[in-house]
This record gives C-alpha cells, sequence and structure tokens, in this order.
C-alpha cells in the first residue's frame, strides 16, 4: 500500500524541478496526480510517462482565476475529485531592492503570492467538499529571514507563511489542513537556470550549510509527502524547514 493511496493531488509547477519530483513521489506512492504549469511539452510528457490512470496534465498559469477554475474542472472530470494541494510554482530574480523595477517586483508577487492565495481559494473548498485533505505551500527559507539580491522573492516567500498561517486556522474545522516547506538551497532549474554543475559550487555550500552540500529536489518532495500524508495528521499551520541547517546560524569552525 502506498501513502497516498486514494487521493487526488493537484501539484503546480509541475513540469519540472521540485514539482516534478513531487509528482512522482505522490504517484509512486498510490496518487491520482493533477499536473499543472505553463510548460505544456515537459508537463504532458511527464503524464505520458507516469501513465493514464495516475497522472493528468493541465495547462495552468497559476496567476488566473480562469485557469484554475478550469484545472478543477479537468481534475474532477478526471478522477473525481481533488482532496491535496501542492501550491509549488515560483519565479525566482536576483536584484538589489533599489535596483528591482515595479514590473518585475509585480511579476514575482503574480506568481509566487497570488499564485499560492488563489490555489488556495480555489480549491480548499473542493478538498472540504472531498470530505477533507492537505494542501501544502512551498515558502522558503528566505521566508523565514532576510538574504540580499531577492528581496521581490523573500517578500513573497514571507506572505506565503501568512497564508499558510490564516488557511490552517480557516479551514482546520473543515478538514483541510495547511502547511508549508520552506528550502533552503535546491538544485534545480528555478535556481540554477544555466545548469552549473553543483561540484563547481560545493566549495560554497560547505562554507553556508552545515550538512555541506546542496539539496536535491527529491529531499523536498519528501517532506511534502509527508505533510501530505497521514504521517502528520496532527500537524497544520506550520513551516517545516529544509534547507541542511543554514538558517541554524553562522558557524566560526
Amino acid at each position: 500500500m502506498g501513502k497516498l493511496d486514494g487521493r487526488v493531488v493537484l501539484v503546480t509547477g509541475a513540469a519540472r524541478g521540485q514539482g516534478e519530483q513531487e509528482a512522482r513521489l505522490f504517484a509512486a506512492e498510490g496518487a491520482k496526480v493533477v499536473l499543472g504549469d505553463v510548460l505544456d511539452d515537459a508537463g504532458e510528457a511527464l503524464a505520458k510517462e507516469l501513465g493514464e490512470d495516475r497522472a493528468a496534465y493541465v495547462h495552468l498559469d497559476v496567476t488566473g482565476e480562469d485557469d484554475w477554475a478550469a484545472a478543477v474542472t479537468a481534475a474532477k472530470e478526471r478522477f473525481g475529485k481533488i482532496d491535496g494541494l501542492v501550491n509549488n510554482a515560483g519565479i525566482l530574480r536576483f536584484n538589489e531592492l533599489v535596483s528591482t523595477p515595479l514590473d518585475e517586483f509585480l511579476a514575482i508577487v503574480s506568481v509566487n503570492q497570488t499564485g499560492c492565495f488563489l490555489g488556495i481559494r480555489t480549491v480548499a473548498p473542493e478538498i472540504a467538499a472531498a470530505g477533507g485533505g492537505t494542501i501544502v505551500n512551498t515558502a522558503s527559507y528566505t521566508g523565514l529571514t532576510g538574504m540580499a539580491g531577492v528581496g521581490a522573492y523573500a517578500a513573497t516567500k514571507h506572505a506565503v507563511l501568512g497564508l499558510t498561517r490564516v488557511a490552517a486556522l480557516e479551514l482546520a474545522a473543515k478538514g483541510v489542513r495547511v502547511n508549508a516547506v520552506c528550502p533552503g538551497a535546491i538544485d534545480t532549474p528555478m535556481s540554477n537556470p544555466e545548469g552549473v554543475d553543483p561540484a563547481t559550487t560545493a566549495g560554497l555550500y560547505r562554507k553556508l550549510v552545515p550538512l555541506g552540500r546542496i539539496g536535491r529536489p527529491e529531499e523536498v518532495a519528501a517532506l511534502a509527502l509527508f505533510l501530505t500524508g497521514e504521517d502528520s495528521a496532527y500537524i497544520t499551520g506550520q513551516p517545516f524547514v529544509i534547507d541542511g541547517g543554514w538558517l541554524a546560524g553562522v558557524s566560526l569552525f
């Protein structure tokens, strides 16, 4: 038996990176997975690989209300219900605050913050109607601290944690648990768009991260699985940091 047998989970940003690994792991654990993304070719290929009895792809721009409504309709038509959501889609831009154009700031807010809000608002009633379930929001290490050069991103991830806590309070009586994963440095196409070999930056992570390496998307997926399954049945409204110890502090040795 899988940990998610009988569950139907919508994962956003599922065509690559953390979302792809979450989709793969959830399907392996028995879930029917709805893959939402704007990268249609990659998303459709992943759904085909996982199998039509296990996965379905939907085009989903998380900033659009109509796309969310269409994704819910498609998921219910294919699998009958939705009882899980992973708000994983996000974008990252590097810029000093005083050099950040307004349109760049708003674009990051639109995907990372508004997208998460729309996901909760659209899917939570469906989860409640299915008898309860889970929402896992992807925040960040930077949602709990600051980091120079990613001000807009950090602001949205702080906001995601606020949305997580409020949603957990409001939805608990409806049987919906809401938590957040807070990854540190993870080797994904978003954080490493040039595809630089992690070995070339290993020295940096040995200095910054107590565990001495960059994280893998599979490790974040395992945390998302825990928060989606019954092993976390008494947990809601919480941020879960997965950063190799980075947030613990500074080591002088």
